[in-house]
């Protein structure tokens, strides 16, 4: 019979065992070589339409048929059915391409490429990298796409970097960078490559990979990079010292709060007196404090916590001062907060359920919007608490002029 294409691709009960065959073409299968092929979801119709075509009289007459049912699977003999059509296996992949809807796209070659591209990647890495298995390894797991030459980049920058540390004099991490790449962010410390330079000197040196800001930092700065000195910052005031040099001229003598960066932390550390010392998230609090004219030791660290953060915090423990913290009451606020009480002792203040309850009694006269809610998409979604609230304002800066709560306010919900 002389097999009108159209009628066959069009048949929605056929559409399976297209399916089927169009599977086994993209798996690298030449179609000169399928001689039978299983298909799942074939439906009766489908079935008895091949059974049909294929089963002869003497077949009938036996009982037994060309196709072969096995729970949901049939298996059709696609050579036969070929020659029953008059179909040659060099039209298969036109017909099921056109029944389908999609090309028939050789996967193996596309995953023998793939396959030869991550050996020669692996190979190139272990020749710039021989010393670091454990680097290799996870820049391996990353996998390659259709094209390696961002991950060779990656890996000739690094293995540049390496061979000229350490680095003497020191230089700036961007300065490192740009020599090497012409990219002076190239291994800012929240990208990719960053986090990898940091893994190979680590592993280098035969250290454990730091996570924290501080220690990433010192482990550049033993190798001659500085990273950041200069441009994130921590506040401070009232704060008092006992030292006397430059910073701690600096604190003593300034009456408006004082920004210290991360190398006047580490080449100048101010000796900071015995004292009880708040840290708040937000440098608003500070500005609140100057211009009421608090007098309350006071230290801002502005939100998640960074290098310079983490150098004050140390110095404050070495010096045996006695911390505080308050944060946003959100959570990130509470991360935040969590953090900086196991790590360094710190009491957390203005955070508890009782400052909650009171910032509710006085709301903002205009509502939250929460853009999150759409529709009938609604989400029970619990506002945060910010540090500009006069209730928790108060609390941080030892003003307690907001009343106590009531019993019956004591038992509201809480963040």
């Amino acid at each position: 019979m002389t097999a009108d294409l159209t009628y066959l691709t069009q048949d929605a009960d056929l559409l399976p065992l297209w399916r089927a065959i169009h599977g086994r073409l993209c798996a690298g299968t030449s179609p000169e070589t399928i001689n039978a092929v299983r298909v799942t979801g074939l439906n009766p119709a489908g079935i008895a339409q091949l059974r049909s075509w294929l089963d002869t009289t003497t077949r009938r007459r036996r009982g037994t048929s060309a196709v072969t049912t096995a729970g949901d699977t049939a298996t059709v003999p696609l050579r036969e059915l070929l020659g029953l059509l008059q179909l040659e296996p060099t039209q298969l992949a036109d017909l099921v391409e056109q029944a389908v809807g999609t090309p028939v796209i050789d996967r193996s070659a596309a995953t023998l490429a793939a396959a030869t591209r991550r050996d020669q990647l692996s190979q190139y890495a272990s020749e710039h990298l021989p010393e670091l298995p454990q680097l290799l390894a996870r820049i391996r797991a990353t996998g390659v796409g259709e094209d390696d030459t961002t991950v060779r980049h990656s890996i000739a920058a690094l293995a540049a970097a390496l061979q000229g540390l350490p680095a003497r004099p020191p230089l700036p991490l961007p300065k490192l960078a740009h020599d090497i790449t012409g990219d002076p962010h190239y291994f800012d410390l929240d990208t990719l490559n960053g986090a990898r330079l940091v893994a190979a000197i680590a592993e280098r040196a035969g250290l454990p990979e730091p996570t924290r800001p501080d220690l990433i930092r010192t482990l550049l700065a033993t190798n001659g990079v500085i990273a950041d000195r200069l441009s994130a910052t921590v506040l401070l005031f009232n704060v008092a010292v006992s030292g006397d040099g430059p910073i701690d001229r600096r604190l003593r003598e300034s009456p408006a709060p004082v920004a210290l960066t991360l190398l006047d932390l580490v080449e100048h550390p101010p000796r900071l007196a015995p004292q009880i010392l708040t840290v708040v998230e937000n440098p608003s609090i500070i500005e609140i404090a100057y211009t009421t004219g608090n007098r309350q030791p006071l230290a801002c660290t502005s939100g998640q916590l960074r290098a310079v953060d983490h150098m004050l915090f140390q110095l404050a423990a070495k010096h045996g001062v006695t911390l505080r913290y308050a944060g946003d009451i959100d959570p990130a606020g509470r991360q935040i907060a969590a953090a900086v009480a196991a790590t360094y002792g710190a009491q957390l203040i203005a955070m508890d359920e009782e400052t909650v309850a009171h910032a509710r009694l006085y709301p903002p006269p205009l509502p939250r919007v929460d853009t999150r809610i759409h529709g009938s998409d609604r989400t029970a979604v619990i506002p945060p608490v910010y540090q500009e609230h006069d209730a928790v304002v108060a609390r941080i800066l030892d003003q307690l002029t907001v009343p106590p709560l009531a019993p019956e306010d004591r038992d509201g919900d809480s963040l």
